[in-house]
């Protein structure tokens, strides 16, 4: 990396550091920079109420941001790189749809047939976590059998068409309650995850971005398009497999525990690429990573400065700091996108 490419990086680290601190600092009780510094620091324990706030609220609450940001702009990027679409992001596939399907069943259609539906945490996890790996499974036989990725895109899309239309038949019959817990879920929300979720989550995002890191010279191969990789020795083929793998774990696990959020995906990769001038996947991954962070940690603090009771759906204020930059992804590229 050349030396404006290191500054780059370091900016943007700052700012997501800054971010970082001013997130724990949001909120209805009010944390000294002190406080959230004594937390971290293992010589100078942090005791008393505010220590369990960090721990048990915003601790989990701000890294369920971080992770989401990371999983999402990931996905995001391997989506429009192998697709070589401006505007393809992780719920192209249906992925997204899989697992909120899954949900769907658990909390509209228990309703529909039992008194009082099912919502235990475990359960919805398990089923949305089900609902993405059989969507993943369709993809994964499809595209076996097909090389045309404009033809894996329209199914990805009818699949997310048939998904909402069996969602709104269960909210059609489902109760009101049923159908308002689910209607919130849907809106995003990042308080609803523990401490124990991010350990869980933390291992599983970190070793697959890892594993996406290590193929990034065949992802800069694919980009002049299919033949050319093959001709320079990359099976397009195992690749293909193994980003549909990695983008639906990573869309599935954070649509399960946060619910679907919107436009991290595509905006965070385009940003990069506006900074940084780049299309080197060792430089985008990064980069791309740190910037879904800023956006989703953004996010995250206008929730709890809009709302005083800090329940502002995530996903609207995704959608709403998103959708300038798509306008300005399609202005920019001048064409149709399919």
């Amino acid at each position: 990396m050349n030396k404006k490419t290191i500054i780059l990086f370091f900016l943007i680290i700052i700012i997501s550091i800054i971010l970082f601190v001013l997130d724990f600092n949001t909120g209805n009780s009010e944390i000294s920079f002190k406080e959230i510094f004594q937390f971290f620091n293992i010589f100078d324990t942090l005791e008393g109420n505010h220590y369990l706030l960090i721990k048990e609220f915003r601790f989990p609450r701000i890294f369920a941001a971080i992770l989401s940001g990371a999983a999402l702009s990931v996905s995001g990027l391997l989506m429009q790189t192998i697709f070589r679409n401006p505007l393809a992001d992780p719920s192209i596939l249906g992925i997204s749809s899989g697992a909120s399907l899954g949900v769907a069943i658990v909390v509209l259609g228990t309703s529909a047939f039992f008194e009082n539906s099912i919502n235990s945490n475990t359960v919805l996890l398990i089923s949305g976590a089900i609902g993405a790996g059989l969507v993943l499974f369709l993809i994964l036989a499809v595209s076996a059998r097909i090389k045309d990725m404009l033809s894996i895109l329209i199914i990805g899309i009818l699949i997310s068409g048939v998904i909402s239309a069996v969602v709104s038949i269960l909210q059609y019959f489902a109760n009101d309650i049923s159908l308002k817990s689910y209607i919130i879920w849907t809106m995003g929300s990042l308080v609803s995850v523990s401490f124990k979720d991010i350990c869980l989550l933390f291992p599983i995002i970190s070793i697959l971005i890892i594993i996406i890191f290590s193929i990034s010279k065949s992802l800069n191969l694919i980009l002049p398009g299919e033949n050319f990789a093959t001709t320079m020795g990359v099976n397009v083929q195992i690749i293909k497999i193994s980003i549909f793998s990695v983008v639906s774990i990573l869309t599935g696990a954070i649509t399960v525990y946060c619910g679907p959020i919107a436009f991290i995906g595509i905006v965070a990769p385009h940003i990069a690429r506006w900074i940084f001038n780049s299309s080197n996947h060792f430089i985008l991954i990064p980069s791309s990573i740190i910037i879904g962070i800023c956006f989703m940690l953004c996010g995250d603090i206008l929730t709890h400065i809009i709302s005083a009771n800090g329940i502002m759906p995530i996903n609207a204020i995704t959608s709403i700091l998103g959708t300038p930059f798509i306008i300005w992804i399609v202005i920019k590229n001048k064409r149709t996108i399919v």
